[in-house]
């Protein structure tokens, strides 16, 4: 969608306004696609047994569909960036009940939106030209780390030790 001047990444996104759900359910599923490549997203999606599930996978292929066609991006190659449901309106509906009155029923809706980016390329490690190990070689420091010391008896034996004695 569009690039920041702070990095060169290329940013999509994707929105289902009014979803016949609540907000808190969508989060419950969001929470766990965020931060995640686009084929780890729609494996956890795929096995999620919660309906907001659903919902959010069609979400997700609008958006892997926005950068193919609009960004020429790999679907693939795509990092879930940002994925919130924020509140819609809330439909009031009424309910009979016993003695002529009635209860409220809330129907709840929410705004569920995914921002996709590239991910960012691996940065190569600094090469050292020598190891440490090299380095202690020619100080002539080189030091064999003792041997860890035996771990302690287990709380389960000193209990019989001290029920023996």
């Amino acid at each position: 969608m569009s690039t920041t001047p702070t990095d060169d990444l290329q940013r999509v996104r994707a929105q289902a306004k009014w979803t016949r759900m609540s907000a808190r359910k969508a989060r419950l599923v969001l929470d766990h696609i965020r931060g995640r490549t686009v084929p780890e997203a729609r494996t956890i999606l795929t096995f999620t047994p919660r309906a907001a599930a659903r919902e959010i996978e069609q979400v997700l292929r609008s958006a892997v569909a926005n950068a193919e066609a609009n960004h020429g991006l790999d679907g693939d190659s795509l990092l879930v960036e940002a994925a919130y449901a924020d509140e819609g309106p809330t439909l009031k509906r009424w309910r009979a009940r016993a003695r002529g009155r009635v209860n409220r029923v809330r129907k709840r809706t929410c705004h569920v939106t995914l921002v996709l980016a590239e991910l960012p390329e691996p940065a190569a490690p600094a090469r050292r030209s020598r190891s440490r190990k090299q380095d202690r070689k020619e100080e002539g420091t080189t030091e064999e780390k003792p041997s860890a010391a035996k771990p302690k008896a287990s709380t389960r034996r000193r209990k019989k030790e001290g029920a023996a004695a």
